[in-house]
């Protein structure tokens, strides 16, 4: 590991250089290792303080991403975690595993179609048998297709949109609850697109507004039983969704031109907000939407 690391002070603007990527299109589930240039994930840079000793975490769409660098910093924070990805995304999830091993950390990769109620209860029980319990869901796999007009939109891309960023996290948090004590977290993924939304993304900024909207009314339901839920919505980031239709080629071109920082978010930059989240320094927070973006001001 480099001696910078997410404690060092510097220049939040230029601490990490523009994408500008090259225009490049993978079929879904895109591979991260394939990107160019391949998303900083925090490999290089995370360093644990012990912030989750001994819990035990499940993380959607782990493999890559914003869900891949969580499970590096979790490990590195002293969790055992539990990914889940798509098949045909074994090579990003290897990676990930094996920053796990290095952290000292338990590991296992669950490769599952999260579209399928029955299939979201049976993630949680492997996960629950992988890893003797649960004390924190990250729902962080998402769907994003950018479609330029509502009459090309299919019902099929928009219920599948919604099974994915909606209907998943919701089987996964009643399947997951049984097996969550006092003092465990539930940190859903939104988005910046549930406060300003792109005209090519209707669905997948609607499912970002859904799933906001969720938390908060869930956050005060199980607040009673001690367990807390919370919601980051990052900016834009570079991750696999960009390469697989997530934006179009134009905004492709002009990733890094969105925020205010005029440099497109590393996952790396977004996991902290999920370990504050999960960490026990946070016990007083719940409900709460915390914003990686860059500076792009939300209501």
């Amino acid at each position: 590991m480099s001696g910078r690391d997410q404690y060092t002070f510097e220049n939040p603007v230029t601490r990490y250089d523009r994408v500008e990527p090259p225009l490049q299109h993978q079929d879904e589930p895109a591979v991260q290792g394939r990107m160019n240039p391949v998303p900083d994930l925090g490999e290089q840079t995370y360093r644990g303080t012990g912030r989750l000793e001994n819990r035990r975490a499940l993380i959607t769409g782990g493999d890559s991403g914003i869900g891949g660098a969580t499970a590096i910093a979790f490990a590195r924070e002293g969790a055992d975690v539990a990914i889940v990805h798509r098949a045909g995304e074994e090579a990003d999830a290897a990676h990930i595993l094996a920053l796990i091993a290095d952290a000292g950390r338990r590991g296992v990769a669950i490769v599952a179609d999260i579209t399928d109620p029955a299939r979201c209860r049976e993630v949680v029980a492997e996960a629950v048998e992988a890893l003797g319990g649960l004390d924190i869901l990250v729902n962080n796999a998402g769907k994003q297709t950018a479609v330029a007009a509502v009459e090309d939109l299919s019902d099929e891309q928009f219920e599948t949109t919604f099974r994915t960023n909606v209907f998943a996290p919701f089987w996964l948090i009643k399947a997951t609850l049984p097996h969550l004590d006092a003092g465990s977290t539930i940190i859903n993924t939104a988005s910046l697109e549930a406060y300003k939304p792109a005209p090519d993304r209707l669905d997948y900024a609607a499912t970002k507004a859904a799933i906001n909207n969720l938390s908060k009314g869930l956050a005060q339901q199980l607040a009673p039983r001690g367990i807390r839920v919370n919601v980051v919505a990052p900016g834009p980031t570079w991750t696999a969704l960009q390469v697989s239709d997530g934006v179009s080629d134009e905004q492709m071109t002009h990733f890094d031109d969105e925020n205010e920082y005029q440099r497109a978010g590393q996952p790396a930059e977004i996991a902290p907000a999920f370990v504050f989240l999960a960490s026990a320094e946070s016990g007083y927070v719940s409900g709460e939407t915390l914003n990686v973006n860059g500076g792009m001001v939300t209501p």
